[in-house]
């Protein structure tokens, strides 16, 4: 008998197969989205949106099993958050490499949209490098290179799974930013640090430098001088941070932060953790035609944002 599948069918169904059993529902309060098993012994990551304030909640996977889950750590910067099921798990999902995406990509989203357990949608990679401001009181962050996508996303998907055709989970499906236009929190090195951050600590301890910026392009003597094709331009320095203190102006091009190559925003974020936290940390800035370096101690990012 003819297979009735053709191949682009045969991928979504294979990854549908694969992470439906992965995915759950969850409930906190008022909140409801999905939630992805990324541990054997049953944590699960969500969106911090989802879960909200609360400290518990109950979990639904597509077997039928359900139980309840604590929230184990939440980061509203990162719309981040893990919880962890007080019942048996499936498998783990296989977490993918976001930053290997390439735009025309197959994507596909698993989630609850709408209280509707087990839904899969299909898609493409519409776009990557997009920004995605997150609110924590004062704070605002921008989530760097959100994946954005055409698969149909609803209330619900929230917290769930944006995969590969490997099925291999390369985004946390967070917003609809209109017809057609969904986006993902990236799975790159700076989410990863996140997750182990709110399972080691219950929460994310970043350190603030105090600068705006925006990706530029290198003029060519200094791609061949540097060996990099982009830095950061200094759109804004927040009177009175660290890097006002440390001599940095609007203007400037960042190529270096930690004696690392900074290309774009996710470059210089990377950083900004706990460790850099009260440390000198040397910046090398292009600044009217001459390399200058100055050397900032970034502070802990709080309410107030300084």
């Amino acid at each position: 008998m003819a297979d009735p599948l053709d191949a682009y069918s045969r991928v979504v169904s294979s990854v549908a197969a694969e992470l439906l059993p992965k995915v759950a529902g969850v409930r906190a309060g008022r909140g409801s989205g999905s939630a992805v098993v990324f541990t054997a012994d049953g944590f699960l990551l969500t969106n911090a949106h989802v879960v909200g304030s609360s400290r518990a909640g109950t979990v639904a996977f597509g077997d039928g099993t359900s139980g309840d889950f604590v929230v184990v750590g939440r980061d509203p910067l990162s719309d981040l958050a893990v919880i962890r099921a007080q019942t048996a798990t499936p498998e783990p999902a296989v977490l993918g490499d976001s930053d290997e995406l390439v735009v025309g990509q197959l994507v596909v989203a698993v989630g609850t949209p709408l209280g509707l357990a087990g839904s899969v949608t299909a898609g493409v990679v519409s776009g990557l490098g997009r920004s995605l401001p997150a609110r924590s009181g004062s704070n605002v962050r921008l989530i760097e290179d959100v994946i954005q996508t055409d698969a149909a996303l609803n209330p619900g998907n929230s917290g769930g799974a944006l995969a590969d055709s490997q099925a291999r989970v390369v985004g946390i499906n967070t917003a609809v930013a209109g017809i057609g236009v969904g986006l993902a929190v990236p799975m790159n090195s700076t989410t990863r640090a996140i997750i182990a951050a709110l399972i080691r600590d219950g929460r994310v301890r970043r350190a603030f430098l105090g600068l705006v910026t925006s990706p530029a392009p290198l003029p060519e003597h200094l791609r061949r001088r540097t060996g990099q094709d982009g830095a950061l331009r200094v759109v804004e320095v927040v009177p009175g941070s660290p890097a006002h203190r440390a001599g940095l102006r609007g203007g400037d091009l960042v190529l270096s932060a930690g004696r690392n190559p900074v290309a774009d925003a996710q470059s210089l974020q990377r950083l900004m953790f706990a460790d850099a936290i009260g440390r000198p940390l040397p910046i090398t800035v292009y600044r009217n035609g001459a390399l200058v370096d100055v050397i900032a101690e970034p502070v802990e990012l709080t309410g107030s944002g300084v």
